[in-house]
């Protein structure tokens, strides 16, 4: 599994573990209706919500007795959803992200890698503030 995956699903797998109240659980009441009797105005089905990235990391660091600021740092990010955070899985991460810098210029190929991991986050589905992204 790669790195990105991982990292998806340890935070979307979060969501799905713990899903919100605003998510609705009710089981739709069988209908009368037969046939030609169904409404043509009936609602197709509602897009699945997005995953609160922010909250959940959010809430998984709190949880934590160590300070990961995973806002900022990939390294913290991945210490936090469990990954080992070294550079040579860093690396393995910006290759597999289409990373094209110096990977000896460490700081900037983290800086990329967190703001890429939050885009991609965001393009699977995940609800990730402007802010990270940038």
């Amino acid at each position: 599994m790669s790195f990105f995956a991982r990292i998806k699903d340890a935070i979307f797998g979060k969501a799905k573990a713990a899903p919100s109240s605003s998510q609705a659980t009710a089981t739709p009441s069988p209908s009368t209706a037969t046939g030609s009797e169904i409404p043509s105005t009936a609602a197709a089905p509602a897009a699945p919500p997005q995953v609160d990235v922010e909250a959940i990391l959010t809430e998984m660091a709190a949880a934590q007795s160590q300070k990961l600021n995973w806002r900022t740092s990939i390294v913290d990010l991945m210490k936090l959803v469990g990954l080992d955070s070294s550079l040579e899985n860093r690396r393995e991460l910006a290759r597999e992200l289409g990373y094209t810098g110096d990977m000896s210029d460490t700081a900037t190929m983290n800086i990329w890698l967190r703001k890429q991991v939050m885009r991609k986050l965001a393009e699977h589905g995940g609800k990730v503030p402007p802010e990270l992204k940038d």
